[in-house]
């Protein structure tokens, strides 16, 4: 029997919930994987997302829903709520059901608004986990993201400081000549912080960066979590991480990733970003994901997966 939400509090619905979780071998004799598929992290787990795709390729696809831009109310409530709910309603009425979701951001984790993990009995599991970083695919993408911008900003440094002959034999690179007032990408973190939202970086001296109007956004706007809500495969990641636009130069052309040769340095810290986590919901059937024969839920950052999998 499940907790009353009137009662109690997300986390100890949640607590509760997860008596009844499987262990990744649990998962994957349930949902009739192969072993290779699932890669165990602790009490959870991802799957490998190529292998399992590749091995379904020829099963039909199934209905894809898709839950967007509810406002939610001031204490959360949206689309994770209805997601959860929706697949915990046809669960229960036999339906062959599954989801995607992206892991929350630190900022409103900490904040009034929540974990973005739903609420009540509409709920993932296991809440703390979800909440706290999950298996680090958000930090994954600042990471890539923001050596982009490390690369671009030593890249404005070195070409101030040298002149043309020798940028050529210390970086193998044409100058760029990029506009420091055309600088379309900013750095991300995990959190709301409006004090970064417009800063100015590199004050000091000629080796402590070059100077200019710089600013922070919160991570899952990056456009690396975006490039990674469509991508088919690592090499698809890896074109995709090369054709970002960072900057301008002064005659108004792009300076991208791949001018930066960057691209793949950025894949490489992105690359296990691409195998969703297995997670579960509260209300039974209790543990669910992508693949398989039962129901309800997964976190990962493919909304693909449902559709191509014929859930």
């Amino acid at each position: 029997m499940a907790l009353d939400p009137t009662k109690y509090k997300d986390w100890q619905i949640s607590e509760d919930a997860e008596k009844n979780m499987p262990m990744p071998e649990e998962w994957r004799e349930k949902l009739g994987l192969e072993k290779e598929e699932v890669l165990p992290m602790g009490r959870l787990a991802k799957l490998d997302f190529l292998k399992i795709i590749d091995r379904l390729k020829d099963k039909p696809d199934g209905k894809y829903i898709e839950v967007t831009a509810i406002t939610p109310t001031p204490l959360g409530e949206g689309k994770s709520t209805t997601s959860c709910g929706l697949m915990e309603g046809l669960g229960l009425r036999g339906v062959n059901v599954g989801g995607a979701r992206r892991p929350p951001s630190g900022g409103p984790t900490m904040n009034i608004k929540g974990t973005a993990a739903g609420g009540g009995i509409s709920l993932l599991i296991p809440m703390t986990e979800f909440s706290l970083g999950l298996t680090g695919d958000i930090n994954d993408i600042m990471n890539a993201h923001n050596l982009a911008m490390v690369a671009l900003t030593a890249r404005m440094q070195h070409e101030r400081n040298y002149n043309d002959e020798q940028l050529k034999r210390l970086t193998n690179m044409r100058r760029f000549d990029i506009d420091p007032t055309r600088v379309e990408m900013g750095w991300i973190i995990d959190y709301c912080a409006q004090t970064l939202r417009n800063i100015i970086i590199g004050i000091g001296g000629r080796f402590d960066g070059f100077t200019m109007q710089s600013k922070f956004g919160i991570a899952v706007g990056s456009e690396c979590m975006a490039i990674l809500s469509i991508v088919r495969d690592l090499a698809d990641l890896r074109e995709r991480l090369d054709n970002i636009t960072v900057a301008f130069d002064k005659s108004g052309k792009p300076v991208t990733t791949g001018d930066l040769e960057v691209g793949g340095a950025m894949t490489a810290w992105m690359r296990n970003t691409i195998n969703p986590t297995l997670m579960c919901t509260a209300e039974y059937p209790p543990c669910m994901v992508h693949a398989g024969p039962f129901a309800n839920i997964a976190v990962g950052q493919s909304s693909i997966i449902s559709a191509r999998i014929g859930l």
